[in-house]
C-alpha cells in the first residue's frame, strides 16, 4: 500500500506495508532490556474460586495480571509528568501520533571516562540543516546485544544538557534514543537534560516527549522517516510506547500548495 504525504514543497511516498518497528518487546524473565535497577516484568493469572485465567493450568482463557515499570523495562515515552510537580500525563501530553522524523547514527565522544553525545556532536552531524518534527539517535557501536542489557549500574553513555537545549533551539519535539535515559545515570538528582528538553518550570513544553530504549536495527538507515508513536492511553506520566517507522522517498517533481 503506497501513500504519498506533501512536506512543504516536496512530495514524499511511503509503502504502508513495510512498518519499521524500533520498540523492544516487553518480557518476562532477565533475557531482556533492563535499567535503574527496576523488577522485571511478572505476569500472573487471575484465580478467583475455582477460575483460574490460565489455560495452561486447565483455564478457559488466559487472563493475566502484569506488573512491570514503564521506565525500566522496555521501550517507552514519557512526559515532562517525569520530572514535574504539577501532574502532567502522556495520555493528555501526546495528542498527536505522525511526525517526520531524521534518524542519525552517533559515535557519543569520550569525556573523562562518560561517553557523551554533545552538542559539537550533534551540530557536526546535522550539518547546518534542521531536524524535523522527531529526532532519532541510535548510538554507536550497535547490535543486538541492546535487546537483552542490563544498564543498571553501568553508567551507559547519555547527553550532555547543552546539546538537548541545542536540539530545542533547533524545534525537535520529540526525541527518540536506544539509550535507558538522556540523563547520566547517576546524577545527584538532576536531570539537566530532562529539565533542558522541557523548559521546566519556566516554558514548560507538554506536548513534547522523549522516547527511551528504542532499538534499530543495522539495516535501517540513516535518513528520513515519517515516525507513528503510539502508546497506551496511560494516565501517569509515561507509558509503554511502540514506535513504528516508514521509510519516505522523495517523488521528483513539485506542486503548488
Amino acid at each position: 500500500m503506497i501513500a504519498e504525504i506533501h512536506l512543504q514543497s516536496k512530495r514524499y511516498q511511503l509503502d504502508l506495508s513495510r512498518p519499521l518497528d524500533i520498540s523492544i518487546p516487553l518480557r518476562e524473565g532477565m533475557e531482556t532490556v533492563n535499567c535503574f535497577y527496576a523488577p522485571p516484568l511478572e505476569t500472573a493469572p487471575v484465580i478467583a474460586g475455582s477460575f483460574i485465567g490460565s489455560t495452561a493450568q486447565g483455564g478457559a482463557v488466559n487472563f493475566l495480571n502484569v506488573k512491570f515499570n514503564p521506565h525500566g523495562n522496555g521501550t517507552h515515552t514519557e512526559c515532562v509528568g517525569h520530572i514535574a510537580r504539577e501532574f502532567f500525563s502522556i495520555n493528555q501530553c501526546l495528542r498527536q501520533f505522525f511526525f517526520t522524523a531524521r534518524l542519525l547514527s552517533l559515535y557519543p565522544q569520550n569525556i573523562a571516562g562518560d561517553r557523551v553525545i554533545t552538542r559539537p556532536l550533534l551540530e557536526m552531524a546535522l550539518a547546518g540543516s534542521k531536524p524535523e518534527d522527531a529526532l532519532i539517535i541510535r548510538t554507536m557501536p550497535n547490535d543486538e546485544l541492546k535487546l537483552r542489557t542490563n544498564y543498571s549500574g553501568a553508567n551507559p553513555p547519555y547527553f550532555h544538557h547543552a546539546a538537548i537545549a541545542f536540539l530545542v533551539e533547533q524545534g525537535v519535539q520529540h526525541l527518540l534514543t536506544d539509550l535507558p535515559s538522556i540523563d547520566r545515570e547517576e546524577d545527584g538528582g538532576q536531570l539537566l537534560a530532562h529539565h533542558a528538553f522541557w523548559q521546566y518550570p519556566d516554558h514548560i513544553r507538554t506536548g513534547s516527549t522523549i522516547t527511551e530504549l528504542v532499538f534499530l536495527n543495522n539495516s535501517i538507515r540513516d535518513g528520513l522517516y515519517l515516525l507513528n508513536l503510539q502508546i497506551a492511553s496511560f494516565e501517569i506520566d509515561v507509558s509503554p510506547s511502540k514506535p513504528i517507522l516508514y521509510e519516505l522517498k522523495e517523488v521528483v517533481g513539485t506542486f503548488l500548495s
